[in-house]
Order: structure tokens, then sequence, then C-alpha cells
């Protein structure tokens, strides 16, 4: 009986195990093909192995950006620029939502729990409806192209607001 048992609690994981592979390939052949040039991968003549270039490649891909068929930002900007904006967003959501927060929990005002059910109301907009709508102020107030322009349509949230109440 326990032998029958073990031989069958290998069939799921071989499946896991093959699903894992499927999955993983392609992360794995992007990977490979970053350390070989762009002819070898222009030819379709991909090996399963490393290339030579891996170090290089990397190196210019974090330093320049551009290559001899690519034209980009440095990664290493990029990584900059995602940095801030993470650290610009978390702050000033959590600053904006712990404030809305305690003035719905704390403060006495007219209309009070109809204001903390207009922000409830707002998780309920798909963000497709609010793209246009928050280009458009963005565009208005002159902030394209601009680490405000970015961050600031971010900061507010309802969903903070609504946990942290």
């Amino acid at each position: 009986m326990v032998e029958r048992k073990s031989r069958a609690a290998w069939l799921p994981h071989a499946i896991l195990l093959l699903g894992v592979v499927i999955f993983v390939f392609p992360i794995y052949t992007a990977l490979i093909g970053s350390t070989h040039d762009a002819g070898t991968i222009g030819r379709g003549d991909l090996p399963l192995y490393p290339g030579e270039f891996g170090v290089e490649n990397y190196t210019q891909a974090w330093t320049q950006g551009s290559g001899l068929r690519v034209k980009g930002s440095p990664v290493a900007r990029m990584m900059a620029n995602s940095f801030v904006m993470a650290v610009v967003i978390a702050v000033g959501k959590i600053a904006v939502s712990l404030i809305s927060a305690y003035a719905v929990v704390f403060f006495v005002f007219p209309l009070r729990m109809f204001f903390f059910w207009m922000i409830f109301i707002t998780l309920m907009l798909p963000v497709e409806v609010r793209i246009i709508p928050t280009f458009k102020v963005v565009s208005d107030l002159h902030l394209i192209d601009t680490f405000g322009g970015l961050t600031l349509p971010l900061i507010a949230s309802a969903t903070a607001t609504l946990l942290f109440r």
C-alpha cells in the first residue's frame, strides 16, 4: 500500500516540473541570447549555452543603452528614474492617505461620510476610465515629460485611505 502511494505521488511533481520547464525556458533563452552577438541571434543560430559577449553586452546596456542596431537609454538611468519614482510615489501616497483617513475618522464636519464614500466609490473605476482624464489634467498643468507628471497622478489612493481608515 505504501509503495503504491509513493509511486502515485511522483506524478503531480513530474507534471509541475514539466510546467516549470515550459515557463522558464523562454526566460532562459532570453538570458542566453543576451550573451551572444546580434549576428548569431539574427541568423537564428542561438545555442543553448552562454556566449562570449555576455559581459560586454551587459556593460554596454548598463552604461550606454545603445549598440550596433539599438538606440535607447542606459539601464542605470532607467533604474535610477524608477527608484526615484517609487520612493516619491510611496512616500506621497502614505502621507496623503494618512492625512485623508485621519480627517475622515477623527474630524466631525458636515458631509464627512459623503466624502468618504466618494473616495470609496473611486475604487470601482477601472484604470481605463481614468487614463484620458488623468492625461488631460497632467497636460493642462504642463507636466508632460516630468517626474511630477509621472508621480502626482499615482499619489492619490483610495485603497490606502480605506486601509488607513
